[in-house]
């Protein structure tokens, strides 16, 4: 048995134990099975604008306070601007 089979470390021993997990198999079953779940229909450039479309009707019709609020959002990075810098655009 060499040393590093010993299951009792010995008195006041730091060694750590090499531990790797290779998860590539389950990462591509993982990826065919969202695909799978998706369907042969689905269209990611749909789908995104799609998302815009809501985002622009999210933020359309926004009152004065509203507005002020947006484009302070904006101005911070915490949203992107839209509609040319105006919200109602």
């Amino acid at each position: 048995m060499s040393p590093h089979d010993d299951p009792t470390p010995s008195a006041g021993a730091s060694e750590l134990t090499d531990f790797t997990v290779d998860l590539t198999s389950q990462e591509v079953l993982r990826r065919a099975q969202v695909m799978a779940a998706l369907g042969p229909d689905w269209d990611p450039v749909e789908v995104l604008l799609g998302e815009e479309a809501a985002y622009d009707l999210l933020y359309s019709g926004l009152d004065a306070e509203q507005q002020r609020l947006y484009d302070d959002l904006v101005v911070a990075g915490v949203l992107p601007a839209r509609g040319g810098g105006l919200a109602s655009a």
